[in-house]
């Protein structure tokens, strides 16, 4: 059965950074966390509507009534919190977010932590805060990917240590935290005065049967010492829009965050603030077909790099990106072995993993039928 996200979709590499890296040159760009897909008709017709009106002026966010109706209605629909609405604090990209919080949580010649292998933004968040960064390492043990603990607890004791960066699901290996091993953290940042602040941009976009996303926002352990940062910008392919929320239930915390962004960080823009609006409340059935599709393209893909020699792939729990191990190739430059192939991933070296490589596979499926016939040869 045809699904609308078979549909191939020309991008336009002057409005596209993943097209424009491989103009002219016979390789598929699937490195940055965008989808090949339109954005469901919710979103579409909120943005026709505004460019009929034909007025682009001024708006405050937090006199957006209606996006912020709109997020606590989702975050009850999705995860099974209803939040007061004046714990949302709207922003310009969940990037911003984290960079913001550094700003308004840490001085310079403090420490931050961070997970590793992570999303190269948190990775490198430090340098502009002339902050030292902390990394605790991802660990596989019974139940796949989850943070090494008791370097975590060593690193938040550290009276230079004040605040965390979570990525959760995880970027780029696809795991979901579970909520045992998010009460083993908050319990570390209750007890060493820790500010954790979780990047979840992707925790709507859950693949696996049975996983639950826990928010940060929901332990009563990081109430009191949470940002919580979450987008539309990735379910519902409006990365573009620039507009994202953070979660703070702590009055404190939230002044200081919004004191920090004062004189740097623009207001969430007019078409994000609609476009997100539409997109949790329109979206719903689209965003379930979304997943159905994600899902069959994570099995089908997964299964073809399983079968390729040197090559094994990590079994995304959550996010249309996929992990992939090519050090078994035994080549000294892991990119080039790709787009000598005609396939552009997002190189490991990036999230601090040489050697790896992680697939976009939010596409259609010929699309990506094509790329496993490329690295089949």
């Amino acid at each position: 059965m045809t699904s609308v996200f078979d549909t191939r979709i020309e991008r336009d590499p002057k409005y596209s950074m993943k097209w424009k890296r491989y103009a002219g040159q016979d390789i598929i760009p699937c490195w940055v966390a965008d989808m090949e897909f339109a954005a469901p008709a919710s979103v579409q017709e909120a943005l026709m509507s505004l460019n009929q009106h034909g007025v682009y002026g001024y708006l405050k966010p937090e006199d957006f009534a209606e996006g912020r109706e709109a997020i606590v209605d989702w975050l009850e629909y999705r995860h099974g919190s209803r939040i007061p609405e004046e714990w949302i604090v709207w922003m310009p990209g969940v990037v911003p977010g984290f960079n913001m919080a550094c700003r308004a949580f840490t001085e310079a010649g403090q420490s931050v932590i961070v997970q590793t292998p992570n999303y190269p933004p948190i990775l490198n968040v430090h340098k502009h805060h002339q902050l030292d960064s902390l990394t605790v390492p991802v660990v596989y043990g019974a139940d796949g990917p989850d943070l090494d603990i008791e370097q975590l607890a060593q690193y938040a004791a550290n009276e230079r240590c004040n605040m965390m960066i979570l990525c959760n699901p995880m970027n780029p290996n696809g795991k979901v935290l579970s909520s045992e091993s998010l009460q083993r953290i908050a319990r570390i940042c209750e007890k060493n005065n820790v500010v954790l602040v979780s990047d979840e941009i992707h925790c709507d976009l859950i693949l696996e049967p049975g996983v639950k996303h826990t928010p940060a926002f929901s332990l009563e352990g990081l109430q009191e010492r949470s940002v919580t940062l979450m987008s539309a910008a990735k379910t519902f392919n409006i990365a573009g829009l620039g507009v994202s929320f953070g979660i703070i239930p702590n009055a404190g915390l939230r002044r200081r965050f919004l004191q920090a962004s004062n004189g740097l960080s623009p207001w969430a823009n007019v078409p994000g603030l609609l476009a997100t609006a539409a997109a949790f409340n329109g979206g719903r059935d689209w965003h379930g077909e979304l997943l159905d599709y994600l899902r069959a393209n994570r099995d089908f893909l997964f299964q073809a790099i399983e079968s390729l020699p040197g090559l094994s792939m990590a079994h995304s729990e959550a996010t249309f990106l996929a992990w992939l191990d090519a050090r078994g190739l035994a080549v000294d430059n892991h990119q080039k072995w790709f787009e000598d192939r005609g396939v552009g991933p997002s190189p490991g070296a990036d999230f601090a993993a040489p050697g790896f490589a992680r697939i976009n596979f939010a596409c259609p499926r010929a699309q990506l039928e094509n790329i496993v016939e490329r690295l089949s040869v």
